[in-house]
Formats: structure tokens, sequence, C-alpha cells
């Protein structure tokens, strides 16, 4: 967990534990609030040292519980403030991938400029629906997540629209690494490759690929996108970083700019799909 993610985390906390010693009854234990709420005792203990993220419901329990209601909006807006920031996948995913990407779609559909990297699998906007299906079904099984993959390959389909909008451009970066990941099945990763090809085409697109047997200047490490130049979405495990300070987005085109020195394109693009298209032997 990021630092600057706990350190709001303790910060809410301390809040909590305000308005606890504020009731204006008199203050309350951490006991006598836990009875008020419904909850296990330790729950409140857990909340005020930072050592849990409260859920919204949580928040209005505790300013009611408190007695103190009017305080919830404040406390809502600064859980909202450090979540906007760091979106964990158990809260992103409570209800299913669909909502994700829909989310997404927004973001794609007021930005003209795309940076991509991605060095495991094939970036989402040039996904084959059946790559997707399985991409996704993988990662609720993973997050434990509701299983709305239907949905979320169609949400993630309507994106690609965005391909054939001349006023958008999208400079893609992935390893060869994400061609050679069976992450589906041989035949479905086939069709993926193909669609790859066909890509190079379009005139919105511009589409390296670094080879294993590249040179590089630097690891490739997480996958990120840069939109414009206003906000950067970087992938972790545990949540989505959605970053926005412009020191920070530079520093990831930056390192966007230093991964494309390693990259082909053109013809030498497509003889790396080829050639991960030829092993797997599939016709």
């Amino acid at each position: 967990m990021s630092t600057d993610y706990q350190q709001a985390r303790e910060a809410l906390g301390r809040r909590l534990r305000e308005l606890r010693l504020a009731a204006p009854n008199g203050r309350l234990t951490g006991t006598q609030l836990a009875e008020r709420c419904g909850w296990h005792k330790s729950k409140v203990s857990k909340l005020e040292n930072g050592h849990t993220t409260p859920t919204p419901d949580d928040l209005r329990m505790w300013a009611g519980g408190t007695g103190q209601p009017e305080t919830y909006d404040e406390l809502l807006s600064r859980l909202r403030g450090f979540e906007s920031h760091i979106r964990s996948w158990r809260r992103q995913l409570a209800a299913g991938h669909k909502p994700v990407q829909d989310a997404l779609n927004a973001e794609y559909a007021k930005t003209r400029t795309f940076h991509a990297w991605q060095g495991a699998m094939i970036v989402g906007i040039l996904q084959t629906p059946d790559y997707a299906r399985s991409i996704f079904a993988r990662y609720a099984e993973l997050q434990q997540s509701p299983r709305d993959t239907e949905e979320a390959v169609q949400s993630r389909a309507r994106r690609q629209e965005a391909l054939y909008d001349s006023t958008k451009r999208f400079h893609i970066i992935m390893w060869e690494a994400a061609l050679r990941a069976l992450n589906c099945p041989p035949s479905v990763m086939a069709a993926q490759l193909d669609r790859l090809s066909g890509v190079i085409g379009l005139s919105t697109v511009e589409l390296g690929i670094i080879p294993l047997s590249a040179s590089l200047k630097i690891p490739p490490a997480t996958a990120f996108w840069i939109y414009d130049d206003r906000k950067v979405i970087v992938e972790n495990w545990h949540a989505e970083l959605w970053i926005d300070d412009a020191d920070s987005v530079a520093t990831y085109l930056r390192t966007w700019k230093t991964l494309r020195e390693s990259a082909v394109y053109g013809a030498d693009a497509h003889n790396v799909i080829n050639a991960a298209r030829r092993a797997l032997h599939v016709r």
C-alpha cells in the first residue's frame, strides 16, 4: 500500500476518533460505539488506527452512532479524496467488471491522445472478444468478484469504436512476452495475433513491439496508460492507481518514451507478431 494512501487512511482514522470522543452526550468508548453500530468491538479500533478502509456505510453508521450525522458528508469527502487516486479492486469489482469498463470508456471519450505500455497481455482496446472473455474470467476468479463476463466484454468492445475516430491517436507499446503468454486457448491467441497484424494498418494507431531479444534501457515493469497529459492509470494486483499530478504524469511519459526506443514498428513489428503466431502451430 502506498505511503500517501496509508497516511490519508490514518488521518481519517484520527478524525473518526475525534468524533467518538466529542459525542454530544459524552465521550463514547470503542465498545459502546461498536454496540450502537452492531459491529465487533475490534472494528472501531481498526478504523481509528487506519488498519481498515471504511466503506461509505461505515462512515454513515459512525456519524450517526456518535450523534453527529451532519459530519457524514465531510467523512465521505475525505474517503473519496484518497480513493479517487487508489481504487482497490475489491471495491471496484464489487458489482463486477462492467462498471470498471464503463468508467474507462468515459475516460476514453474525453481523451484525444493515448500512450500505453503493456508487458504481460494484449492491451485491452486491441483485444478480441474471445481473448477479453478469457482475461475477465480469470481475473474474476482471482479477485473473487461477480462474474459478469459477457457484459464486461461488450463494454470493452464499445471502447474499440474509438480506434476509428480520426480525432484520436493511440500510441501503444507491448512486450513480445504479451504475444506469447497463453492467457487463453491457443486458437483464441492465434485469432488475437491476427487482429494485431490488422491493427498496424490503422491510421489512428501506432503499434510498437519490443522483441524479447531487444536491448532495454529500463526494465519492462508495470503496465500503464497515459490519457493526454492529464492522467495516468497504473494497474497493480490490489488496486488501480489514478495519478493526475503533473510531475508524475511527466515521469510516466518519459518512461514510455524510453521504452519506445527498444520497440520495432511496421514490417518489423509484423515479423515479431507473425513469429509468435507460427509458434502456436494453430491453422
